[in-house]
């Protein structure tokens, strides 16, 4: 076995450490000489990359487009939205000078003290007020929205605590910036852009997710209300997976956007934003994998299927490829990414564990006698159980080998959130089940005041109030008031 899996964590020592290891060991990431970001490496990258275009297509089909906004925003704008720059205050990062100059103790360079701007800039933490401020020169009219806008980009939000794809300095983003003449209109696309995150995260990532509402603690700041797609790791913990925001008019007045509606009459454009972030890979990384390395969904997978020859010369090398070469071009026709690696620097014992490392979701190993055979030997890597298959229809066995992998490690994470998710009526059940890990549905009373003690008191949030389920009203675990329906707690990352 390679060194690299010798030396990964097992989960059952220490989860934190196991992840941290994987990142590392399986060329995700790495850490970067600035504190708090990270390095997105080449196979990392892939991965994203994917996401992002299964993401981008998915937005262009409800009607959305791209563009670009500056990274750079007056810290005047902030100000203007109350409980937005309230939210982000803590974690702006401040651009005051603009220029540098030779230190005259001859130690490097400092900042000239000449060159300081005359209002400073914060580099965005989200783009809600440059995007609002560009807005006011777009919309004139009713006949001017909606506006369907989206832009790829990185943000900065100054974390004391990181980690690799979970929480880090800078990170990369998608954020939807939406205007509309009606309120029904904006609520129709925050729900909608939720159920897109919803599709994505379990028909392409195949991770479980749960469609809900924010409490008012825990809504995005500036927002009237905030739906979310929570997600449970191994070990029982929340990943809130994707969020979108129906923002009223609380931008736009701050910008003074309006606009003529059909009645003649002048109002303030309705609003809404939603995104997701690379803190996606650790969701990923953390739903699916296991002690010997990554699984990956064969949707996002940068390679699906990777063919490993034995061989012991240049001639046996030579009549693999002969029968190989043909399998890897009607795999490709199929759409399927397909990697044939006959390099000669490494043997296929190190070949096999890097592979399942990297979570590549089918290896084909394939040597002279098997060409003989008319055989190949097959491994998926969500169960890694191996087969002996026939070389004669082996591109439809392993077609339809992707899907079974797909829909298996769905299923998978599916009966362990269904494992881990538990009722509750009492808090003193609550606080000893809260230490097990997992979703915990409780009442609340619906106050701000009793969610910050369960907090405090805890550790647990209110993850979300569920959109779907069981509506039952009850009374509150803690205070015994009245409660709408049950809710769900879990200690998050």
């Amino acid at each position: 076995m390679a060194k690299e899996l010798k030396d990964l964590t097992k989960r059952s020592e220490s989860y934190s450490q196991w992840y941290n290891d994987l990142v590392i060991k399986a060329d995700l990431a790495e850490q970067s000489a600035v504190r708090g970001c990270m390095v997105i490496k080449p196979y990392g990258y892939a991965i994203w990359e994917k996401m992002q275009q299964q993401l981008d297509s998915m937005f262009k089909e409800t009607g959305h487009v791209n563009a670009y906004f500056p990274l750079l925003i007056p810290k005047s704008f902030l100000s203007r939205e109350a409980d937005h720059v309230e939210g982000f205050a803590k974690e702006c990062a401040v651009v005051t000078h603009y220029r540098l100059k030779n230190d005259p103790n001859g130690k490097g360079v400092v900042v000239d003290p000449a060159a300081r701007l005359e209002e400073e800039l914060i580099i965005r933490p989200t783009s809600e007020t440059i995007i609002w401020n560009t807005y006011k020169n777009w919309i004139h009219s009713y006949r001017d929205l909606p506006i369907l806008c989206n832009q790829w980009a990185n943000v900065m939000r100054w974390e004391m605590r990181t980690r690799m794809f979970l929480r880090t300095a800078e990170f990369l983003w998608q954020e939807g910036h939406t205007a509309h003449a009606t309120q029904e209109e904006a609520l129709e696309e925050a729900v909608k852009m939720l159920n897109v995150y919803s599709d994505f995260a379990q028909n392409y990532m195949a991770v479980p997710v749960i469609k809900g509402v924010k409490s008012a603690n825990e809504r995005f700041a500036g927002a009237i209300e905030t739906f979310t797609i929570e997600a449970m790791m191994q070990d029982g913990k929340a990943l809130q997976s994707g969020t979108s925001h129906f923002l009223g008019q609380n931008f736009a007045k701050a910008f003074d956007v309006k606009f003529i509606n059909k009645e003649n009459q002048l109002e303030y454009v309705w609003a809404t934003s939603w995104g997701v972030s690379t803190r996606l890979m650790g969701a990923l990384i953390m739903t699916h994998s296991d002690d010997n390395g990554l699984v990956l969904p064969p949707k996002l997978a940068p390679i699906q299927v990777v063919i490993v020859p034995i061989y012991k010369n240049d001639e046996q090398r030579n009549q693999i490829a002969e029968v190989v070469n043909p399998i890897v071009a009607e795999l490709k026709s199929l759409g399927v990414s397909v990697k044939f690696d006959d390099a000669d620097n490494k043997r296929p014992g190190f070949k096999f564990a890097e592979y399942e490392l990297k979570g590549v979701p089918v290896r084909l190993a394939i040597g002279a006698r098997d060409i003989e055979n008319g055989t190949v030997e097959v491994m998926r890597r969500d169960t890694l159980e191996k087969s002996v298959e026939q070389l004669d229809g082996i591109v439809a066995r392993v077609k339809a080998l992707l899907d079974e992998i797909q829909d298996n490690i769905f299923q998978k994470a599916l009966n362990h959130r269904e494992s881990m998710t538990t009722k509750v009526d009492t808090y003193e059940e609550f606080k000893e089940q809260i230490e097990k890990g997992g979703f915990i549905l409780a009442h609340w009373d619906g106050t701000p005041e009793t969610e910050e003690r369960i907090k405090e008191e805890t550790k647990a949030t209110i993850r979300c109030i569920p959109l779907d389920g069981d509506k039952t009203p009850g009374v509150c675990m803690v205070t015994g008031k009245p409660s709408a329906q049950r809710v769900i707690f879990a200690r998050n990352y």
